[in-house]
């Protein structure tokens, strides 16, 4: 029996089809490797497109069509979450005549995965931990083989973007359910949506319950745009955008942003040539002008903390 593939909500048995595999290895999934499901009336439920999104960030042998080009050749390859500040510091780096930057806004998982994939040098990435307090570390552990060198970026300020005045008088994530409010959403696989989620989960309101939650656009400032121009009420999104557009903002955490990278390209010229970008003078000053950023760890290497480069 195949799955309709208009459902929504799969059970445990049409998971296991899916999968193929048996119904007892579906409940070990969930368990031991994160495969998102809900408990409702003592039953499990599986939203299908989050079970696609979970199968494909657990390819492990796809081929990797990007592993021999390498930094050294003056092409950088970026890959993951968007970022305003980052952006103005990939225009850096060319104008200042170190290279060109090729940049894709695939959200934090798909930086993650591309990394693995060995489809960019550097993944972007601020994933919130179930430990409700570190980021990123846990996810790249179940995602490659070997742990990457992590290199912080900054430090951002995320929350919800809301008109100027704040005239639907939003205070709290439970205000988002409130009638008459509208949203607009990032997409599944950023950090942005899994910090909204994770707070909606920890509210008495559920998704389900706000306007706009499944209306999704690709950028920070895209959601700013949505929210400046009336079409939303509120958005998640950085404090940064706030600054930009002249929007309010309701403040819900600060947020560590890193760079990932596979070791074995760490010492690339490339590579080292960004990383140095972001101890100079003209990055600094072009972070000042933004609100909601901490550079206090830029550059600075958080994971291993004992690398060196091999003679």
């Amino acid at each position: 029996m195949t799955v309709p593939k208009e459902k929504k909500y799969l059970t445990t048995k049409e998971v296991a089809q899916l999968l193929n595999i048996n119904e007892k290895m579906v409940y070990s999934l969930v368990n031991d490797k994160g495969l998102p499901a809900t408990k409702v009336t003592g039953k499990w439920l599986f939203p299908r497109r989050l079970v696609e999104v979970w199968l494909d960030t657990h390819v492990l042998n796809f081929k990797r069509t990007g592993v021999e080009r390498s930094a050294e050749e003056g092409i950088l390859l970026m890959a993951g979450s968007d970022d305003l500040l980052l952006q103005k510091a990939l225009s850096l780096f060319y104008k200042e005549g170190l290279g060109t930057v090729f940049f894709a806004n695939l959200g934090s998982m798909g930086g993650l995965t591309s990394l693995r994939r060995g489809l960019c040098h550097i993944g972007t990435c601020h994933l919130l931990q179930d430990d409700d307090e570190e980021y990123n570390f846990d996810f790249a552990d179940d995602e490659m083989e070997l742990a990457p060198v992590f290199v912080n970026f900054s430090k951002r300020e995320q929350g919800i973007l809301l008109q100027k005045g704040n005239p639907k008088g939003i205070t709290c994530i439970a205000d988002l359910a409130k009638k008459g409010v509208r949203i607009v959403n990032r997409q599944l696989g950023t950090g942005t949506r899994l910090l909204l989620d994770y707070e909606i989960a920890r509210s008495e309101i559920s998704s389900d319950a706000i306007d706009g939650y499944r209306r999704e656009v690709g950028r920070h400032m895209e959601a700013g745009l949505e929210v400046l121009a009336g079409r939303a009420d509120a958005a998640p999104a950085i404090r940064a955008v706030a600054g930009l557009l002249n929007l309010d903002f309701l403040p819900l955490r600060w947020e560590r942003y890193d760079l990932l990278i596979a070791r074995e390209r760490f010492f690339e010229k490339g590579i080292q040539d960004f990383i140095s970008l972001l101890h100079g003078k003209a990055f600094k000053e072009l972070a000042a002008s933004f609100e909601g950023y901490d550079i206090s760890f830029c550059g600075k290497m958080l994971f291993p903390n004992n690398l060196k480069e091999k003679e």
